[in-house]
């Protein structure tokens, strides 16, 4: 069966535009066909490409997507490849790109990576998304990094109430709510105060922003748990926000549930990196006067 890759760019950026060139040849000489969106294809303007509509069928049948850009173009990328199962591979050309597994200066050895097949794929967790309004569901998404209630209008904090496995937990004055996974630790859930996650453990967070409450700490809950923000029916009217890219209004009385996803998000990995070691790369954390495990001298 012959293979097929489809790449995604951010085609905003000039070097993006090259980096899919460098891409698309490599590929091509390999005998690899490549598939790109028919939005991009004008803008990356590689000829001997397969064009294919933006859809949830686009990255069926692909063996992966590779992904030039930041962390908004593989979550953009994450909205075809989740219900495939088709494996993300990103490659960094924008600031932090903590989801990317390659910097843009690696660019032609990850190409030759992907050719000879080393890389690894691994599962990262979602989570699935309902808004309930009168005890019917309105709305549903999904989110890879985080799912989040804030206030829609500036002047005024909304009034929530925490939920946890049907118990209530607290209300909260608030800007509002993240629900996040652990993948989403080290996104906007970092940026309101909660903690960082490490990928392979399970588990839900509720990062309360800017709360006004005595018990507003950051929680981790069971992947099992589910968890559910109501709007007081005085509040201010909010929104829920998916990974930044998917809304819902949510007037008050609203109520939003959160479970873990059934179909999670793959990634293939060049490198078996510590994640201590990207949290410290990416981060630029200091580690100065590290010295590892002192051992002994055998005599």
């Amino acid at each position: 069966m012959k293979r097929s890759i489809l790449v995604l760019a951010h085609t905003g950026r000039a070097e993006a535009i090259r980096s899919a060139h460098l891409v698309i040849d490599r590929l091509t000489e390999a005998g690899i066909t490549v598939r790109v969106l028919d939005e991009e294809a004008e803008p990356i303007g590689c000829a001997g490409v397969e064009v294919v509509p933006r859809s949830a069928v686009a990255a069926e049948a692909a063996e992966m997507v590779m992904v030039l850009g930041g962390d908004g173009s593989l979550l953009r990328a994450a909205e075809l490849a989740r219900l495939s199962g088709t494996p993300l591979l990103g490659v960094n050309l924008g600031h932090v790109g903590f989801l990317a597994e390659a910097e843009r200066e690696d660019l032609a050895a990850t190409v030759d990576r992907v050719v000879a097949r080393r890389y690894d794929v691994e599962e990262r967790m979602t989570i699935d998304v309902a808004v309930r309004q009168n005890g019917s569901v309105s709305a549903t998404t999904w989110a890879l990094n985080e799912a989040t209630v804030e206030k829609a209008e500036r002047e005024r904090m909304l009034e929530v109430v925490a939920e946890i496995d049907g118990r209530p937990l607290s209300t909260w004055g608030c800007d509002g709510v993240v629900c996040a996974t652990p993948t989403g630790s080290t996104a906007y859930a970092f940026s309101a105060g909660g903690p960082v996650v490490w990928p392979e453990v399970e588990a839900l967070l509720v990062v309360p922003i800017s709360a006004h409450a005595l018990f507003a700490r950051p929680l981790v809950v069971s992947p099992r748990s589910v968890v559910a923000i109501e709007l007081l029916p005085g509040t201010p009217r909010a929104v829920l926000w998916c990974d930044g890219r998917r809304t819902v209004d949510l007037p008050p009385g609203a109520r939003v549930e959160v479970r873990r996803g059934e179909a999670p998000v793959r990634f293939a990995r060049l490198h078996l990196t510590p994640f201590t070691d990207r949290l410290v790369t990416k981060f630029g954390l200091p580690v100065t006067g590290w010295r590892g495990r002192v051992r002994t001298q055998e005599r």
